[in-house]
């Protein structure tokens, strides 16, 4: 530019109100008519966003085409409807990209499912009461000829005002006595009895608990013979009695029949009160042919 007035050449210069001042009119300034208040003033009306300090404008585009720095998107395929539309529903009615919604859920389900049904079955394993190895217990002992009774199974306690009785099968056994249910009719619980009785050394020992007071008291025994009369020794708190045990055929079975031999017998002792052992046995002299079925007491001497 030359020196002089040139008109508004800077921003701050383009007062569009600079005819109403003194100092406008003074300098020639007009009402608008296509530019600014000053004469010669470049007319400077551009785009809103066009404007730009210190950078080269771009250029437009002509007029009707897209400009090739900004499409906006109703000037896209399809306009700006398009692009607000979700995208096409997938076959089945789900979304086309979306997530898998209904799977998800289905597997939830499924998860949860299992781990309801696991605890439903640990639960029901504790509900359930357990095995007979969780309680201790053992099935029912099958009989056999060789099984021995332990020594805690020969006491016992009679209910109150009763005395003791106990089967044979749960004396303590000795000197190869053993235990059978093969002959039928003995009394005890599942038909077992004591056998293998006759010959010396074999015995029972009771080991009685509860006599209630010092005194004179019975000893029954239930037992089987083949037809024929025998006897065993009787021993009392370690001291033998001098009467044997008579095994008598009283019920007069056939000789050799035991099923029909059997029958009771019993001998006078003396008792203490509170514990008292009790032992039967096959000794030197004795004919122990017997089958022994039970053991019991009575207060008094009884027949």
């Amino acid at each position: 530019m030359t020196p002089g007035n040139n008109g508004a050449s800077t921003p701050e210069d383009d007062d569009p109100f600079g005819y109403l001042y003194a100092d406008g009119q003074a300098n020639g300034a007009q009402p608008p008519s296509g530019g600014y208040g000053y004469p010669h003033s470049v007319n400077r009306v551009r785009t809103v966003g066009q404007r730009q300090y210190g950078q080269v404008p771009q250029q437009q585009g002509a007029y009707g085409r897209p400009n090739a720095h900004y499409a906006a998107p109703e000037t896209l395929p399809g306009g700006a409807q398009a692009r607000r539309q979700g995208a096409p529903a997938a076959p089945g009615g789900g979304r086309g990209r979306g997530p898998n919604t209904k799977g998800l859920l289905i597997g939830a389900v499924a998860v949860v499912a299992a781990v309801v049904a696991g605890i439903g079955v640990a639960m029901l394993g504790d509900v359930s009461g357990g095995t007979e190895d969780d309680a201790g217990a053992s099935p029912t002992p099958t009989v056999s000829e060789t099984t021995q009774p332990t020594p805690s199974a020969t006491s016992s306690v009679a209910p109150d005002g009763e005395l003791p009785k106990i089967d044979a099968k749960a004396l303590l056994l000795g000197g190869g006595a053993t235990i059978a249910n093969d002959v039928k009719g003995a009394q005890a619980d599942g038909g077992v009895y004591v056998t293998n009785f006759n010959h010396v050394g074999a015995s029972v020992t009771w080991t009685v608990n509860g006599i209630p007071e010092d005194g004179k008291y019975t000893v029954f025994l239930g037992y089987g013979v083949p037809g024929k009369d025998g006897t065993a020794t009787l021993t009392v708190n370690g001291t033998a009695l001098s009467t044997p045990v008579k095994l008598k055929n009283w019920a007069g079975a056939p000789e050799g029949d035991y099923e029909k031999g059997w029958t009771k017998t019993y001998n006078y002792v003396q008792l203490t009160k509170g514990t008292n052992t009790i032992k039967l046995s096959c000794e030197e002299g004795n004919q122990c042919d017997a089958n022994l079925d039970q053991l019991w007491l009575e207060k008094g001497w009884v027949k």
